[in-house]
């Protein structure tokens, strides 16, 4: 069963022509997923309307088989789906424990149990204890992603949305956080997204949507399998 489910989607800015046009797509948990398309495409408007940040301008996203647009928006966010960015979004003063520590301030556990918390997910993406006490800036930017990763995870999620996860990457550190997507999604179960321009991420995805250029259809997906 599809943990997401995208109905005859579209969206359109005010006045400006759609972005996305009948969108039919499902997810699934246990798969990665990889949305590419040419620049315009509609890629991150499409991430947005995932996350919950935006709504379609027609049809309906489905979660879990509950409308999207019916739901707590805030709930959806901060419980089912988590969320990484290319730029990674880290608060470069403090360490990598710290910046996934915050993200927990609003759970109402107590501190032991935050830092517990983190010190897990660090560990789960590849950080030891050394990198977690090390300030962010002093991170390679490899590194920095996968702190972004653990924040991601700290509410324990059901979906993961990655938008250019890997942009700022070299090709072996690149292939090395793929590692820890696909093991979210293989070993814990979780549906991961990524939008990417990366045609090496695509092949190490599940399955590949690929958004047609502006004001076209879509292309139908292609399948891929992990080597």
């Amino acid at each position: 069963m599809s943990i997401l489910k995208l109905e005859n989607i579209s969206y359109s800015y005010d006045g400006r022509g759609k972005v996305l046009e009948n969108l039919g797509y499902t997810f699934e948990k246990g798969k990665v997923y990889a949305i590419v398309g040419r620049s315009g495409a509609g890629k991150t408007t499409l991430l947005s309307l995932l996350s919950g940040l935006s709504s379609p301008t027609e049809g309906k996203i489905y979660f879990d088989g509950k409308d999207v647009g019916k739901i707590d928006r805030y709930q959806y966010r901060s419980r089912y789906v988590g969320v990484v960015f290319q730029q990674y979004n880290l608060l470069p003063h403090l360490t990598a424990a710290e910046n996934v520590e915050l993200s927990m301030r609003a759970s109402g556990k107590k501190i032991a149990a935050r830092r517990a918390r983190a010190a897990e997910l660090l560990e789960k993406v590849d950080l030891d204890g050394t990198l977690a006490k090390r300030r962010v800036l002093k991170l390679s930017g490899g590194e920095q992603q996968r702190v972004a990763i653990a924040r991601a995870l700290s509410f324990d999620p059901e979906i993961i949305l990655a938008d250019e996860p890997t942009g700022n990457l070299d090709l072996t550190t690149q292939d090395e956080v793929m590692d820890i997507f696909a093991r979210l999604a293989h070993e814990e179960g979780k549906c991961v997204i990524i939008v990417s321009h990366s045609p090496e991420v695509a092949a190490r995805a599940d399955e590949v949507y690929e958004l047609a250029s502006l004001r076209k259809k879509e292309a139908r997906p292609r399948q891929n399998r992990l080597m």
